[in-house]
């Protein structure tokens, strides 16, 4: 039986994979904070381990202050720089590391793959740190670019679905923004791809077909057959996030080039019919 140890195990994205792998037959070892601060028992987990998923990360999606910019920064490249310590130390490494980043990497002016320009605001510079620190890691490494996990468990869909069926949803800012997605579903299928074939490289993890935050908000309207009518504007979004506020109302045009060139099959290509399959 190969053990899987995941970081933020308890979180939307972290319990969906811990559920998914062991119907797999897979051994799922939470990453808890005490093992984190413990480099003993920390490298001893690494050493037992065939694959590492790190997830953790505080909430992107707040109000950015000073100090909770730092607790973005401390909770991914600080964790990531401990896996990676952890990894680097023990006599038996694990097989793959598969870390976390985000598409907010990229710049918001064009349609990007892997290869995409970078921007060198807050959210960009953060995902490079994060990027560049697993790859330190001394095994084979893989960088999974999320765009907006949508599922019925978690996430943003789980807190947008409430107002919408209610008819009081609406486009965020000018809804012009490029909103990169994912289902939750294929996302799944596209860590145990990544791990089947043993990979080692950086995937955008967004459908192949990406929308805006008005293609978002229309297709989920429709799917709930409520009238959506009541925008959000963008300095209310300000007032309540700060700088934190470009999340929502910046956008990047993502596409899933490398999946999509090794022949992963996404089961949820556009908003749609992604939108149609959670309501």
């Amino acid at each position: 039986m190969k053990t899987i140890a995941i970081t933020g195990a308890s979180g939307f994205v972290g319990s969906s994979l811990t559920t998914f792998f062991q119907k797999y037959g897979y051994k799922v070892v939470a990453i808890s904070r005490d093992v984190l601060n413990n480099k003993e028992k920390l490298q001893e987990l690494m050493a037992n381990s065939n694959i590492v998923i790190n997830l953790a990360g505080a909430n992107i999606i707040s109000r950015w202050t000073a100090e909770y910019k730092q607790l973005l920064y401390s909770s991914r490249i600080d964790t990531t720089s401990k896996i990676v310590e952890a990894i680097n130390n023990s006599e038996t490494k694990p097989e793959l590391l598969i870390s976390t980043s985000a598409v907010g990497i990229y710049d918001n002016k064009d349609t990007y793959d892997e290869k995409g320009n970078f921007s060198n605001d807050f959210l960009s510079t953060l995902c490079q740190r994060w990027e560049e620190e697993a790859k330190k890691a001394n095994t084979k490494v893989s960088i999974f670019r999320f765009g907006i996990v949508l599922g019925k468990k978690g996430g943003a869909f789980a807190k947008m679905l409430t107002p919408f069926k209610l008819g009081l949803g609406g486009v965020i800012g000018s809804g012009n923004q490029a909103f990169s997605f994912i289902h939750i579903d294929d996302l799944l299928n596209a860590y145990k791809f990544v791990i089947d074939n043993n990979l080692a490289d950086t995937f955008n993890l967004t459908a192949p077909k990406p929308t805006t935050n008005l293609g978002l908000t229309r297709a989920l309207g429709k799917a709930v057959k409520r009238p959506t009518f009541f925008p959000v504007p963008e300095f209310v979004l300000k007032l309540i996030f700060s700088e934190g506020a470009k999340v929502l109302t910046d956008g990047q045009d993502v596409v899933p080039k490398k999946l999509l060139s090794l022949g992963f099959k996404f089961k949820y290509n556009d908003i749609q019919k992604t939108v149609n399959s959670l309501v």
